[in-house]
């Protein structure tokens, strides 16, 4: 047995910080955005297939929505970083759009798909909101892990109440309106 040192390999977070930041964000909006849409339409009984065709049509508006809003904020910024800092290349925007868009339709499918197949619109509107709160614990978490966090705090601020504030403001909303 030898007694040499051991060295603990330190993983640099900061590389991952750009494409962590796009997908987090964009997985917990999906699950947000169309959990509470969802929950606002089936508030008012409109009838399983018309809560399912919003809720597929929110999808890809909420994805070309976040590919755009990614790609031009983090053009700019990173542009004059570059310049600031002397850089020779900045981190792609377009990859960043692209990873945002697709994280969106990731998160944004599992309240979806979840409540695709109930026919009854009570039903439904639990059944998004207990997978876009599961969704939220299981990328929020994901997303501290590969972050250096640790799991508590990502499932903590994915499960906190701003999420399901968002819920119930818009389930309010849809049981007010056609009452």
């Amino acid at each position: 047995m030898t007694n040499l040192p051991q060295f603990k390999q330190e993983t640099d977070y900061t590389a991952r910080s750009h494409w962590l930041r796009a997908s987090t964000l964009g997985a917990n909006d999906g699950l947000v955005s169309i959990s509470s849409l969802m929950m606002g339409i089936g508030a008012t009984r409109a009838g399983s297939k018309a809560t399912i065709l919003t809720g597929f049509s929110a999808l890809f508006a909420g994805a070309c929505s976040m590919a755009v809003a990614k790609f031009v904020s983090v053009h700019p910024i990173e542009t004059a970083r570059m310049k600031r800092e002397g850089r020779r290349s900045i981190p792609n925007p377009l990859l960043a759009a692209m990873v945002s868009a697709l994280a969106f339709l990731l998160g944004g499918i599992v309240p979806l798909l979840a409540a695709a197949f109930v026919d009854d619109s009570r039903v439904g509107t639990g059944v998004a909101a207990a997978a876009g709160t599961l969704g939220m614990a299981a990328f929020g978490g994901a997303g501290a892990a590969l972050g250096g966090t640790g799991w508590g705090g990502g499932c903590g601020w994915g499960e906190g109440g701003w999420p399901w504030a968002s819920l119930l403001v818009s389930l309010s909303w849809g049981k007010w309106f056609w009452w």
